[in-house]
């Protein structure tokens, strides 16, 4: 394999081992058994390196209690020779196993049989999943992350690029030979691109399709639309191909379809409604979400409920139609639902009843509000 798919296959290998420790501190949960299936079932690798990280786990075990493999005998073997020349650790913990059964080692084998069979059944369910590419498995390498309401995760990637996903928010990136390969499937991500010019960093989100070399950029896919934020350098920004159902494309049309935008730009990009202009934004007031902070500057209530009901555990209603367009300023923490709670009761006219089920927010009958149609 090539350095960069040795990295690759490092960190499958690495997220394998979490999801083992984590499958034997005790059952999961039926949120993380999802997860974990859905882990599978993003790329065959992942269900090779995890099978294997099980077998050499459990012979492990089994090794423990044998008294020539104890972890006292293994310590005063290292010892005793440290003048040999270094071996690779996995070689020198792996080969003495190896040698306590002939047994085991079939029943292991009996097993990568049957890890064979069940990723012939994972490959062909993700060679199925709608996504915008698929190369063969031994070309191009897949991960996978996820969150939850109200969660959000950052990862370094294998060629050192930097994933931040917000709430509800689903990513498959795939690394090939010349090109790096993002589908967006949900919510909101933040790029931090590893410079690579062997290799273009493409990401396919909704309507739009956006190609970067060395930057800082921001997707969030809403429900009309996909809309794209620089925060440093420059990107490319076209439809997407997928929607447009086009064929083979010419570097002269390419160039003609994507529009440039640099730092402080922000280009909408819906079905059918291409080409769009890029406008100015403060890109750092857009991620401000990196900080766990939602900013609003004069924005109307419900687009500020809106945002904070992407975290919030109980959803907020504004009960009262003209409360709608209550214009709202500040910085607010998107953990923090119980400070934007006493924000808005501190303002005239409005009262806020929190259920079990929701937050609502109505006009309050007994004070005298101004008119906010």
């Amino acid at each position: 394999m090539i350095p960069n798919e040795d990295k690759v296959r490092a960190a499958i290998a690495e997220q394998a081992g979490e999801w083992l420790v984590a499958n034997d501190d005790g059952p999961l949960e039926a949120r993380d058994s999802a997860a974990l299936a859905a882990w599978l079932k993003a790329s065959p690798v992942h269900v090779e390196e995890f099978l294997g990280v099980s077998v050499i786990a459990r012979d492990l075990r089994e090794a423990r209690s044998d008294p020539e493999y104890s972890l006292e005998t293994v310590l005063a073997r290292a010892r005793a020779e440290d003048d040999t020349p270094v071996q690779p650790l996995w070689r020198r913990v792996i080969a003495p196993v190896r040698d306590i059964s002939s047994r085991r080692w079939l029943t292991a084998a009996a097993t990568m049989a049957a890890v064979a069979v069940l990723s012939l059944g994972l490959f062909s369910l993700w060679n199925v999943r709608p996504v915008a590419h698929v190369s063969a498995p031994g070309a191009t390498t897949a991960l996978h992350f996820e969150t939850r309401h109200g969660e959000q995760l950052s990862r370094r990637l294998p060629d050192n690029s930097v994933l931040h996903l917000n709430t509800d928010s689903a990513v498959t990136i795939r690394f090939g030979k010349t090109e790096r390969l993002v589908t967006l499937m949900s919510g909101q991500a933040d790029f931090e691109v590893a410079h690579d010019p062997e290799r273009a960093f493409r990401v396919f989100a909704g309507a739009a399709e956006v190609v970067a070399i060395g930057t800082k950029f921001d997707v969030r896919l809403e429900h009309d639309a996909t809309v794209v934020t620089v925060v440093e350098g420059r990107v490319a920004v076209g439809p997407s191909p997928m929607l447009e159902k086009l064929g083979p494309r010419s570097s002269q049309n390419h160039s003609r379809r994507f529009v440039q935008l640099g730092a402080d730009q922000q280009i909408r990009v819906a079905a059918d409604e291409w080409p769009a202009t890029p406008a100015a934004v403060d890109a750092q007031r857009t991620t401000a979400w990196l900080h766990r902070q939602i900013v609003f500057d004069q924005e109307p209530l419900e687009r500020v409920a809106a945002e904070f009901n992407r975290y919030a555990p109980k959803p907020i209603e504004i009960a009262t139609p003209a409360l709608r367009n209550l214009e709202i300023s500040g910085v607010f923490a998107t953990d923090d639902t119980e400070a934007f709670i006493a924000f808005l009761r501190s303002l005239t006219g409005v009262r806020v009843e929190v259920t079990m089920t929701r937050i609502r927010v109505s006009r309050d009958p007994g004070v005298a509000a101004p008119d906010y149609t």
